[in-house]
């Protein structure tokens, strides 16, 4: 089983012009904390175009994916209660994912406004709400020692109670015999709270990152210089280039792994389609290489759509690159 640590949002997704993002004070391509107020500001200055419901957050969309794909899944997080709450909780049940989040009442479920140019480009406007409150308490023994691996985002990490909670869930995976797989999440996590993730890297099994974060985190000019510099420093690593495909280091091996060609149409998701695809393969024992090229396959056919959740059969996605590999 892989059960994953992370915000438990609800992704709101419109498109907008490049005009209008500009005068939201928000950097493209980037997620930006803001509190409840800006946020319904924002929304309501798009007013009643199209929008894009689903249940996501970083970790979540990778958790789902990685169900979706055949695997068994779970989640830990914190709800709040009311009826984003609700339907976030009735969306995990559908999809047959063990949810483990608390619903506090009175307090607000996180969201994520999800703005989409025309470039395909993403940018994220979060704010955390009730998921403020994930703490130590909220993390569950039993079900990380149920599980083979955990996968943790990045977004943890920016506050004292979301970043003990992770060090808690490290210390039950090191008892359990747990594997630990980390994302950086997003380049400021890296800028602004790089001494705590090197530090949950220390004690992790697995880091994924893009080419920002791991430049960032390395310290170099060129992704292929962070990749060489991370592979000497982690157990394992994958690294994505976006259309330049991607670069996995796993138990000593390197692989390069090509892109496949779409049509951009909306980067939402796409990295934690990636890792959600890679551990899939991985957890089910085939080859790193054929696993990185399900993942990076299936990150490109979320790409080519609107919307984080792959709108094609996963089955058939995940059949038509593993069918002829063998497994290890």
């Amino acid at each position: 089983m892989l059960s994953g640590i992370g915000n438990a949002l609800v992704d709101l997704e419109y498109r907008v012009t490049e005009e209008e993002l500009s005068t939201f004070g928000v950097q493209k391509g980037a997620m930006t904390l803001t509190d409840a107020d800006r946020q319904r500001e924002i929304i309501a200055r798009l007013g009643d175009r199209d929008v894009h419901r689903c249940s996501g957050g970083s970790a979540a969309n990778t958790i789902i994916a990685f169900a979706q794909f055949g695997g068994q899944g779970a989640y830990c997080s914190v709800l709040g209660g009311d009826h984003y709450g609700d339907f976030y909780a009735s969306e995990f049940r559908e999809l047959g994912i063990e949810l483990s989040a608390a619903s506090v009442a009175g307090e607000t479920t996180g969201s994520c406004l999800v703005m989409i140019t025309p470039d395909s480009e993403r940018t994220l406007n979060t704010t955390l709400a009730v998921n403020a409150m994930f703490d130590r308490s909220h993390i569950r023994e039993d079900v990380i020692g149920s599980s083979e691996w955990i996968y943790v985002e990045g977004y943890k990490l920016t506050d004292d109670n979301g970043a003990e909670a992770v060090e808690v869930a490290l210390h039950h995976a090191r008892k359990h015999g747990t594997s630990v797989a980390v994302s950086c999440s997003d380049g400021f996590i890296v800028d602004v709270f790089g001494d705590r993730l090197r530090s949950v890297l220390q004690h992790c099994d697995l880091v994924f990152c893009n080419e920002r974060e791991a430049t960032a985190l390395a310290g170099t000019e060129t992704a292929e210089e962070a990749f060489e510099a991370l592979s000497s420093r982690y157990r394992n690593v994958v690294v994505t280039k976006g259309a330049e495909g991607s670069r996995v280091h796993w138990n000593g091996t390197t692989a390069n792994v090509p892109a496949y060609a779409v049509t951009p149409v909306d980067a939402t998701g796409a990295g934690d389609m990636y890792a959600g695809a890679f551990l899939y393969g991985v957890l089910h024992r085939y080859h790193p290489e054929h696993a990185a090229r399900l993942a990076s396959y299936a990150s490109a056919q979320v790409v080519a759509q609107f919307g984080a959740r792959l709108k094609a059969s996963h089955i058939e996605v995940r059949d038509s690159i593993l069918s002829s590999a063998r497994t290890l």
